[in-house]
């Protein structure tokens, strides 16, 4: 008689990893979001946006190429891009090449709300990351999350 058994499918070490992955991911996107919003009053989608923003040459960004960073549609991103304007935090900007295309730049408003932000959440990632992780594990972890990174963008 045989008794070895095959191992159930979502018992499988693949999908807890993963698994892993998100509830982390979740964990700290809740965390930080709320800290953000209570210290600064913007939520975490928004401060990333901003950042996004200010790393681009000269501080501005197509507003197409906000759908990769926030992972929603270019209807979606358009809405947000309302509120954040509408908020004082952004402008929109004509690209002089092409009346199709509106690029996203910060305001006084919206650099000052990112400098203070940025304070907040470097706290926040510090005692959830940094304290948490030894320097090599720290390395591992960002060498691990930029080659899962090339995957996914091989895959678009």
């Amino acid at each position: 008689m045989d008794t070895t058994r095959e191992q159930p499918v979502i018992e499988d070490d693949r999908i807890t990893t993963f698994g892993r992955l998100i509830e982390t991911h979740a964990l700290l996107t809740h965390s930080l979001d709320n800290e953000l919003r209570q210290a600064v009053g913007i939520p975490l989608l928004w401060f990333g946006v901003l950042l996004h923003v200010a790393r681009s040459p000269n501080q501005i960004r197509p507003i197409s190429e906000l759908v990769a960073a926030t992972a929603f549609t270019n209807g979606g991103v358009t809405r947000l891009v309302d509120r954040m304007e509408a908020a004082g935090l952004v402008e929109r900007l004509p690209c002089p090449s092409d009346r199709r295309v509106h690029w996203v730049g910060l305001t006084e408003q919206g650099r000052d709300l990112l400098q203070r932000g940025a304070e907040v959440h470097l706290q926040g990632i510090q005692r959830r990351i940094v304290d948490v992780l030894d320097a090599d594990e720290r390395a591992s972890l960002d060498a691990i999350l930029v080659k899962l990174l090339g995957t996914a963008d091989a895959c678009r």
